[in-house]
């Protein structure tokens, strides 16, 4: 396990390129195994999270390889369609390979991927979905965790979700493309790594409609074929460096932004005080004062605030100008970062059955040590150690290494002080 030491202090200046997105690379990932060849995904992120998909392709007897940072996967054969307990505790995307061998193999074994440290997220939404589409679904054994679902044909009908749910829309259009007939997803998840797994598919040659909107119709064809496709920048890697120019103070651009998937992050950093100008694939963003507060902000599917956000902001506006408030809608346990933002001065106090937080913005944090409790809690108590007084330790700051390709190296690059070491000599 390790840790991430910061320095704070200091206004950040420079460029940082923005690596490739990690929510599409995953679910593009399993989709790979639709297609019996060779499958290049391009600018694909070398992170943990993907590392864990390419350990369940090759449970099922995929091969991948890199080239920097192409991706090259080869799904002609499968030999099992069982995928470990322990993958699926891993990495809860893990569970996208229930639809993609589902499509390919017409039979899967996954294990029931429970809680995380953000919150319960319950698949029932895939399994009510896959059993419209004429899944059969047996829970074996001692505790039930192991979901069998097999089928002798996938056939199309109309899904309804009663929640946008991402992991759904996903796996039911993986279940969906080489089924026969036509699916239709209402209430679709319209997340830009929906649009981008539609668009992976379509150029695989898969016949879908309607991505990006709330209504998917995705025809059933027989077969798939070689494709190479270039994933898009991360929205949630270009937000956390937005948040951490609107903390700290600086000037700073971002090469390769995915501009108009993060318009709604562009809107909160100019309410607290960033200037920002930004054209097709680049973004320039700078502050010179400590930040605004935000009266009011709720997390909300796309094309909503991400709750991916949310913990970067709230250390934006820990050291804000007055009083801000966070009401979380998605995930009830995405306030850890509270008590480690305390820690360190922060006053913030959680109200309403645990999903409202008030920030009362202080003058400055002090360094602590700290510890990241998951992916996007982490890579925000690095935002706060950059603005504290002194030194701050991250412990447990593996769970960034899931997200973010090297956040040591980018920030650092914009005249930050911050390296990981092993929790063992702290």
């Amino acid at each position: 396990m390790s840790s991430i030491k910061v320095i704070g202090g200091g206004r950040l200046k420079g460029e940082i390129k923005i690596q490739g997105s990690k929510n599409a690379a995953l679910p593009i990932i399993a989709a790979t195994v639709l297609n019996r060849g060779i499958t290049v995904l391009r600018n694909c992120p070398r992170i943990l999270d993907v590392f864990h998909m390419i350990n369940v392709l090759k449970e099922t007897g995929c091969k991948a390889d890199w080239e920097g940072n192409n991706l090259i996967v080869d799904t002609t054969d499968i030999t099992s369609t069982k995928i470990s307990e322990g993958s699926v505790q891993k990495m809860r995307s893990s569970i996208l390979f229930l639809g993609a061998l589902l499509g390919r193999s017409h039979e899967v074994s996954i294990a029931y991927p429970g809680g995380c440290s953000i919150g319960k997220r319950p698949i029932d939404y895939h399994l009510d979905s896959l059993k419209r589409m004429n899944v059969t679904q047996e829970f074996l054994g001692e505790d039930k965790s192991i979901i069998h679902c097999y089928t002798n044909k996938i056939l199309g009908t109309d899904i309804f979700l009663k929640f946008p749910s991402v992991g759904a829309t996903q796996n039911v259009i993986l279940t969906a493309v080489l089924g026969e007939g036509v699916t239709r997803i209402f209430n679709a998840a319209r997340e830009p790594e929906v649009y981008e797994l539609c668009s992976f598919l379509i150029e695989a040659g898969a016949r879908i409609c309607g991505k990006g909107t709330a209504f998917i119709e995705i025809e059933g064809v027989k077969e798939l074929h070689d494709v190479e496709f270039t994933l898009s920048p991360d929205r949630i890697v270009a937000g956390t460096y937005m948040a951490a120019v609107a903390a700290a103070g600086g000037d700073v651009i971002l090469r390769d932004t995915p501009n108009r998937h993060v318009e709604s992050v562009i809107r909160v950093m100019e309410k607290v005080g960033c200037r920002i100008k930004a054209d097709d694939r680049h973004m320039r963003i700078s502050c010179n004062k400590r930040p605004l507060p935000y009266k009011m902000l709720i997390t909300q599917p796309y094309p909503g605030f991400p709750t991916d956000m949310q913990s970067q902001l709230m250390t934006v506006l820990s050291i804000a100008d007055g009083k801000s408030t966070i009401i979380e809608e998605i995930f009830e346990s995405r306030f850890q970062n509270v008590n480690e933002l305390k820690k360190m001065g922060a006053k913030i106090t959680i109200e309403e059955n645990k999903s409202k937080a008030v920030i009362s913005g202080v003058k400055h944090l002090e360094g602590a040590i700290v510890k990241a409790h998951d992916l996007r809690a982490g890579a925000a108590l690095v935002i706060a150690g950059l603005i504290a007084e002194g030194e701050t330790i991250i412990r447990e700051a593996t769970s960034i290494e899931r997200g973010y390709e090297d956040i040591c190296r980018d920030v650092n690059s914009l005249g930050a002080n911050a390296r990981y070491c092993s929790e063992n000599i702290l």
